[in-house]
């Protein structure tokens, strides 16, 4: 499996590509935004690791150009920002994953395993719960005719609905389904993306229940 750290704290970035080593990843290591970026154009990877605070250009914005140019490599991304605005931020902008510094190694370890899982799954072409239609391969989700215009977040999680139309899930189970690993249990990461995918369905004709709040539980998709 091979790795790209994007990180300019050259010590740091050392240290995560020994301990990846140890666990037989190739792993290369680049120091500034810039480069960052030209080495996930022109290369592949399973699994990028960005820091978000980057001389040239930032995490943010090397996600942002990875995916405007169809670069799907899963990513996960270091700061030391522990707002919810910035992860939702960074998840919504294309990120995979968001692992705030410090952090334990072997947790560091699981999150990139589990985006490796991820890459590895089974592709199914399409997905129709009721008027949601969701298309896997162009990545574009529609209500009845019309288009949403969802971020690559706000897109797992209306798909992982899709896939399980009618059931009920917690946000400890969302958030480990769909972000693949256990977040805060005390964030509203599931609440906002909620809140935000019911504001554009809204938009597009849908009611205020397709995604259904169950009090004490969770939240379900009704079709």
């Amino acid at each position: 499996m091979r790795v790209l750290i994007v990180e300019d704290n050259r010590v740091l970035a050392e240290s995560v590509q020994t301990m990846l080593e140890a666990r037989r990843f190739a792993v290369e290591s680049v120091h500034d935004g810039n480069t960052g970026l030209d080495h996930l154009l022109r290369d592949s990877y399973d699994v990028a690791i960005l820091d978000v605070m980057l001389p040239g250009m930032d995490g943010f914005a090397i996600v942002k150009a990875v995916r405007d140019a169809q670069v799907h490599t899963p990513v996960l991304m270091l700061t030391a920002r522990d707002a919810v605005e910035d992860r939702v931020r960074g998840l919504d902008t294309g990120a995979d994953d968001y692992l705030i510094k410090p952090f334990d190694e072997d947790e560091l370890v699981a999150r990139v395993q589990a985006l490796v899982r991820r890459a590895e799954r089974p592709v199914v072409s399409a997905i129709t719960a009721g008027p949601l239609h969701i298309d896997l391969t162009a990545r574009i989700a529609r209500y009845g005719e019309t288009t949403l215009d969802l971020g690559a977040t706000e897109f797992r999680l209306i798909e992982f609905f899709a896939r399980n139309a009618g059931v009920t899930f917690s946000r400890s189970q969302l958030l480990e389904r769909v972000w693949d690993y256990e977040f805060d249990g005390s964030s509203n990461i599931v609440d906002v993306y909620v809140s935000q995918l019911r504001k554009k369905l809204r938009r597009v004709g849908a009611t205020n229940n397709v995604i259904e709040t169950v009090w004490g539980v969770g939240y379900r998709l009704v079709t």
